[in-house]
């Protein structure tokens, strides 16, 4: 959600000294010193927020702050472990209770599940009615007031906002008996209350799926849907694997990277060393000697796929594996608006090739172990260790490419009409190969 929030009026509520939000968000560029606000109101001649931050070295803090005047701010929250994972879900819930006799107990904080320590509390007052649940708040989420240019970076998903109660975080969420990993409720049993609302349930939908009406209002930018969500995260650009010479960007939800410096690469955040996975890219920005393909996901960060693993050569237009030249019938060069396809077989060691609906070198991406039209790396080291997408350059010059690991869309660009996926996980331009799935938990645990 760059740049991008969504409103809507609070009516008069059931109770102002209650509520809770709860939702999940897969954060994206979260750095030391900045703080990106989620849910906000523009209220009393200033704006008051709920956000996730990092506000010094080392803090990593998810909080509310309330303001009135420099002499009455309300704060409550909780430092946590470093939320820097750009791959995980988080389920955050905060409930807010002025009604409690212990200050400490007027503002929880709960990260999957568990209730963060309060580091900063300032004090909300006893029966205090909140500026987030008063008639003519005008609510906002991904942002704080229009004017701040500050806004949350991320996907956002199952957003509640419940009036008149305050839950802990068992009410939206639980412990998986097997495997300990906290999991969603996709409807969890709650009493919204006037003025509650539950949005982006399945989808970038802002029509209230509550028993409410309260439906929600793009504000700025543009919402994007997105398959991505917190029972299936797909793979993106790894914001935590960068060398510290380079200047990077990461958009889209980290499906976009752009970089320049020489000698570099970035993997996507799964891997896998079995089964059979497949990808788009647009190849947005080319600036010189730039490579792409598979390499394992610890490899040096300051070489890149021709030399880590198998990678697509820019000025050759050819791939190279492990250092060395890949005969092959790869045809041309390829183009900023071509959509490049790969398909990646660890079952049998083989990577293919295909631009714009074609496979390359006569490839056939089901050909198994015959391995038909692909680079075979079945005799090498890579063959049987775990592989990932990955991107990388050998020169200056800026460089970018917009990825669609499933999610159906390159950036905020929707595909234009969705290929057949006999996996029915993701949603790709062109059909997918017989076999072959997204990089994506569900894939991989499929």
């Amino acid at each position: 959600m760059p740049n991008t929030s969504i409103t809507r009026t609070q009516g008069s509520p059931t109770n102002a000294k209650k509520w809770t939000i709860s939702y999940w968000a897969k954060y994206t560029g979260l750095t030391t010193g900045q703080w990106y606000p989620t849910f906000a109101t523009d209220y009393d001649n200033g704006d008051s927020y709920f956000g996730v931050g990092s506000l010094g070295a080392g803090r990593n803090e998810i909080g509310f702050i309330e303001y009135h005047t420099s002499a009455t701010n309300y704060g409550q929250g909780g430092t946590l472990a470093a939320l820097r994972d750009g791959h995980g879900w988080y389920h955050i819930v905060f409930a807010y209770d002025s009604t409690q006799g212990t200050a400490a107990n007027r503002g929880k904080t709960y990260l999957n599940g568990v209730q963060a320590t309060n580091q900063y509390n300032t004090d909300i007052p006893s029966n205090h009615d909140s500026k987030f649940n008063t008639s003519g708040s005008v609510i906002r989420i991904g942002g704080r007031s229009a004017g701040s240019g500050q806004y949350m970076s991320g996907i956002l998903s199952h957003f509640h906002f419940i009036d008149g109660t305050a839950y802990d975080a068992t009410s939206f969420g639980e412990f998986n008996s097997t495997t300990g990993e906290w999991q969603i409720k996709t409807d969890p049993s709650v009493t919204y209350g006037n003025n509650g609302f539950f949005i982006l349930k399945d989808g970038a939908g802002l029509t209230d799926q509550s028993p409410n009406t309260n439906n929600f209002s793009s504000s700025t930018g543009t919402l994007t849907p997105t398959v991505d969500n917190p029972s299936n995260s797909f793979a993106t650009w790894n914001s935590l694997q960068a060398t510290t010479s380079a200047s990077y960007t990461f958009e889209a939800g980290n499906t976009r990277i752009a970089v320049n410096d020489v000698d570099m690469s970035c993997c996507a955040t799964l891997a896998a060393k079995t089964g059979k996975y497949y990808m788009e890219m647009r190849w947005g920005q080319q600036g010189g000697q730039d490579r792409w393909g598979i390499q394992p996901p610890n490899a040096s960060v300051n070489a890149h796929p021709r030399t880590n693993g198998v990678g697509w050569n820019q000025a050759t237009n050819e791939f190279y594996m492990l250092g060395n030249a890949v005969s092959g019938s790869w045809g041309g060069s390829i183009g900023t608006n071509d959509t490049v396809q790969l398909a990646m077989d660890l079952d049998n060691g083989a990577l293919y090739l295909g631009v714009n609906g074609t496979w390359r070198n006569s490839g056939n991406p089901a050909s198994g172990s015959s391995r038909t039209g692909g680079v075979d790396f079945s005799g090498t080291s890579l063959f049987g260790g775990f592989l990932t997408w990955a991107v990388g350059k050998g020169n200056n010059g800026t460089s970018g490419w917009n990825a669609n690991f499933g999610n159906g869309y390159i950036e905020q660009t929707a595909v234009s009409s969705a290929g057949t996926n006999a996996s029915g996980n993701g949603i790709f331009e062109y059909d997918v190969p017989t076999g072959y799935t997204a990089l994506s938990t569900k894939g991989i645990n499929s």
